[in-house]
């Protein structure tokens, strides 16, 4: 019960502020161009600044190398993840235009918006070197196979456009950050203290815009626009209860002394809500965006549910 207490209290907070960019984008105090901009924001200035000062200040090369087998396991959760995702699209007979999302749903998740400023609330800075671990996993999926898998998803079950990997995408500004700080780590160059406060104090703003964000993609979806059908149900069970109970699993099994905080960032990770980019790429192949902004949305609005249990679960086991 102490646990679960904690993770509603440690919530609260993201709650509150979720609910305030969704209060504010209904009252008009946004424009149309606000959300978008304060996403590019976040993922080419704010985030890559943060992830930056955090690798240099939580991470050294002997803790880098021994985290590294922490890419063994959560590549591997990833993969069978993926096997289970499209076995669901052919036992329950998926339509075209909507594969795409629920694969991606099943294993792919939303670390930049949600999975960051959830983990810091729950385990404290001390964790982000293991969220860095399952960043760099999710985003190699999400932008190889993933965006490979919704562009090449049509509604009509003919692509129009070839299919195609962008690997500029394998290279977005947060890896390009935390590729950076390796890079320092490696080489142990020392930044100036000017520096390191500077992209620190750029860094604080991921977190709280992040969860405003959100609110505006809730806001802008609308909550009265949310349908359970059968797809729906079972993405929301392979994103929910497939996904963690694969990641818990394989760490269960194998990962016999890792530590406690590594063991439940993943494992919470893989039970965040989907990627907030889906119905995005949905459009780019002709595929379901509706389909896919409903996942997004109830995905999004089921979390506050989820984790609390997921956080319960795991303060008995672990």
């Amino acid at each position: 019960m102490n646990s679960f207490i904690t993770s509603i209290q440690s919530i609260i907070p993201i709650i509150v502020i979720i609910i305030l960019g969704y209060y504010l984008q209904v009252r008009g105090w946004f424009s149309d161009s606000f959300g978008p901009d304060l996403s590019r924001l976040i993922m080419n200035i704010a985030l890559p600044a943060s992830i930056f000062v955090s690798v240099m200040k939580y991470l050294t090369v002997d803790k880098l190398i021994s985290l590294s087998e922490g890419l063994v396991y959560t590549f591997a959760a990833f993969g069978i993840s993926y096997i289970a995702a499209f076995i669901a699209v052919k036992v329950f007979n998926v339509r075209p235009g909507r594969r795409g999302t629920m694969i991606n749903t099943f294993v792919n998740a939303n670390t930049i918006f949600i999975g960051l400023p959830l983990n810091v609330a729950l385990f404290g800075n001390d964790a982000i070197s293991y969220f860095l671990v399952y960043y760099i996993t999710n985003t190699i999926s999400t932008w190889t196979l993933g965006v490979y898998l919704m562009t090449a998803d049509s509604r009509s079950g003919k692509s129009s456009k070839a299919a195609r990997f962008d690997w500029k995408k394998l290279l977005p500004a947060p890896l390009l950050g935390f590729l950076a700080a390796l890079l320092f780590l490696v080489l142990r160059i020392q930044m100036p203290e000017y520096a390191t406060n500077t992209l620190t104090y750029i860094g604080n703003i991921v977190t709280p815009l992040s969860l405003v964000y959100i609110g505006i993609v809730l806001a802008k979806a609308g909550l009265k626009t949310i349908t359970l059908d059968k797809d729906t149900i079972v993405t929301l069970i392979g994103r929910f209860i497939l996904g963690p109970v694969i990641m818990y699993s394989i760490l269960i099994l194998t990962a016999k002394n890792m530590p406690s905080a590594e063991f439940k960032t993943f494992v919470v990770q893989s039970a965040t809500p989907a990627l907030a980019v889906l119905p995005i790429l949905a459009s780019q192949g002709d595929g379901d965006v509706e389909f896919s902004t409903n996942v997004v949305t109830v995905s999004t609005v089921m979390f506050v549910v989820v984790i609390p249990i997921v956080v319960t679960l795991l303060g008995s086991v672990k």
